[in-house]
């Protein structure tokens, strides 16, 4: 009996050392492609740059430069900027790959460490089942808890992927149809053709920004380059500007760069709750306090949208009564956080985020 249940812990353990070698051998070559998409958008971003002083010299002598080379001019900064779009988002997803192959990594790392714990004796055909259908002592996430997990990450891709085709993806198919006018009218109205590419460089201008948004929301840069606090208030400020929302943030003790998982919980934490706040609670005001401690990183959000039932939302058979709250509290206490939710019919709904700072 006890050889037996020797043999399966030994192959547990080679079946998660063989997964998890896989994953740092992915991070690895994921983080090679990151480093390089990088440079490509650098270059790009500097193309773009001195594109954009060009047109500028265009169209402050746009009587005297010839028809051809306006027209090349305005070819090469579609070109540009539609190559800059594509590569930061595939930047952008290489850095979600990498953040979902990090979070597999922690997990398979505390369930490796979990088994390797198990004494010979008690481990059986029973218990190996029980640990994969219950949360354990060590932190190790359910087997269900891992399905919400990338149910609710696939959720959330189909709903950008839907903005994107009904967004950016349908302006840049105009953008073409745009140019091809502007082409035609080049030779026998130039007056018009001169209009024509003034609308294409308003609409171009107005879906960048749209890009930029989705950018923002799916991943902000600033986040790598800045950190949490100037990323939450940019996007409290961002947030407040295209909703009838009030927003207000208030940062206390000693601003400074966290671990770079800490910092992508706590923005996607506030980011959920905020939108939840925004799209299903039907808010007036929305008020975060960001405690940035030695010890622990604390968000309080209250906002007076409708009130909720927070054991159902948190412990309840589907996630759908909490917008994600229960997905988003397995996610938190996966790297060793907590998160508390009070509310009640007519009244405030209160949520606490703690993470540990280091």
């Amino acid at each position: 009996m006890a050889q037996g249940a020797t043999t399966s812990k030994e192959e547990l353990l080679a079946e998660f050392r063989a997964e998890y070698e896989k994953i740092q051998s992915r991070l690895s070559e994921n983080q090679q492609l990151i480093e390089q998409s990088q440079l490509e958008v650098d270059r790009l971003r500097e193309r773009n740059v001195a594109i954009s002083t060009q047109l500028r010299r265009i169209e402050s002598n746009f009587d005297t430069v010839p028809r051809s080379d306006i027209k090349a001019a305005y070819d090469d900064a579609l070109d540009a900027k539609t190559r800059l779009l594509t590569m930061q988002g595939q930047l952008e997803k290489l850095r979600g790959n990498q953040e979902e192959l990090q979070v597999f990594e922690q997990l398979l790392g505390r369930l490796l460490s979990s088994v390797e714990g198990i004494t010979p004796d008690i481990l059986s055909a029973r218990s190996l089942s029980s640990s994969t259908d219950a949360q354990g002592d060590g932190g190790s996430l359910s087997t269900q808890a891992i399905v919400r997990i990338v149910e609710a990450q696939e959720v959330e891709r189909q709903r950008l992927a839907r903005q994107m085709h009904d967004g950016p993806a349908q302006s840049l198919t105009n953008f073409i149809l745009q140019s091809e006018i502007c082409q035609r009218l080049f030779d026998r109205n130039p007056d018009r053709a001169g209009e024509e590419l003034n609308n294409l460089k308003t609409a171009a201008s107005s879906t960048f920004q749209k890009v930029r948004d989705f950018i923002f929301d799916l991943r902000p840069m600033m986040l790598d380059d800045l950190g949490l606090v100037p990323t939450i208030r940019r996007y409290v400020e961002a947030y407040q500007e295209k909703t009838a929302i009030d927003a207000q943030l208030n940062i206390l003790g000693d601003e400074r760069r966290l671990p770079s998982h800490i910092e992508v919980m706590m923005f996607r934490s506030i980011q959920q709750i905020m939108a939840n706040a925004r799209d299903n609670m039907n808010a007036k005001y929305v008020n975060i306090v960001l405690d940035v401690g030695p010890e622990w990183l604390k968000a309080s959000i209250d906002h007076d949208g409708r009130g909720f039932d927070p054991e159902l939302a948190l412990t309840g058979d589907t996630d759908q009564e909490g917008f994600g709250l229960r997905t988003l509290k397995e996610r938190i206490e996966l790297v060793g956080g907590s998160f508390e939710v009070t509310s009640a019919e007519d009244e405030n709904s209160r949520f606490v985020i703690l993470l540990p700072a280091s």
